[in-house]
C-alpha cells in the first residue's frame, strides 16, 4: 500500500507534523508539504461559457501525487475551526480538476483510495474539531473515497503535542495496513 500524506500547515515542525510522524513515519509514506507548492485559489468557473482558465502552478503535481498512492492522510491543524488554508486551497481546485478532460478518471480513482485525518487544536479540539472531521468525511463521500478513521490531538504551544498521550497511541495504530 502507497501512502502520501498532505501536510496542511503553514508551520515547518509543528504540533500536527510531529503527530502525522506518529501516524506515518517519513520512511513509510511521501510527505507532501503544501506550504511548500504554488496553488492558486480556485476561481468559480463552473458554469461559466469559457470554463475554468489554465493555471500554471503545482495543483495538478500534487493530484497526480495523490492519485499514484491508495491511500491518502489530510494533516491539518485546527485553524479557526476548520482546516487551514492551503489544504483548503488544495481541495477547493479539485472542482477544476474534475472538468479537465486530461483527469476524467478523477473521481472513479479517488473512489478507489483510503483516507485518514489527523488534527490538532488548541481549543477543545476533541470536540470542536468534529465539524472539521464530518466536512471531510463528505468530501470523501462525495468521491466514494473510504474513510479508515482519525486522530484529533490537543496542543496549544509548539512542541506541546508530546502532552498529548492519548493522541500519540491512538496516531501510532491509526493506520493498520502500517501494522
Amino acid at each position: 500500500m502507497k501512502i502520501a500524506v498532505f501536510h496542511g500547515s503553514t508551520r515547518e515542525k509543528g504540533n500536527t507534523e510531529y503527530l502525522a510522524y506518529q501516524a506515518v513515519p517519513r520512511d513509510k509514506a511521501t510527505h507532501l508539504y503544501l506550504r511548500d507548492y504554488e496553488i492558486q485559489p480556485i476561481t468559480d468557473l463552473r458554469h461559466s461559457p469559457e470554463g475554468f482558465p489554465d493555471i500554471q502552478d503545482d495543483h495538478l503535481q500534487l493530484v497526480d501525487q495523490m492519485l499514484e498512492h491508495d491511500i491518502i492522510v489530510f494533516a491539518t491543524p485546527i485553524y479557526w475551526y476548520g482546516m487551514a488554508g492551503p489544504l483548503k486551497v488544495f481541495i477547493d481546485r479539485w472542482s477544476q480538476v474534475m472538468r479537465d478532460t486530461n483527469y476524467a478518471h478523477f473521481r472513479e480513482e479517488l473512489g478507489k483510495k483510503k483516507a485518514y485525518f489527523i488534527l490538532v487544536g488548541g481549543d477543545q479540539p476533541t470536540v470542536k474539531g468534529l465539524p472539521l472531521i464530518q466536512q471531510l468525511t463528505y468530501i470523501c463521500q462525495f468521491y466514494d473515497t473510504k474513510v479508515g478513521g482519525y486522530v484529533i490531538g490537543e496542543a496549544r504551544k509548539p512542541g506541546a503535542i508530546v502532552e498529548d498521550h492519548r493522541a500519540l497511541e491512538a496516531a501510532s495504530t491509526l493506520i493498520s495496513e502500517l501494522q
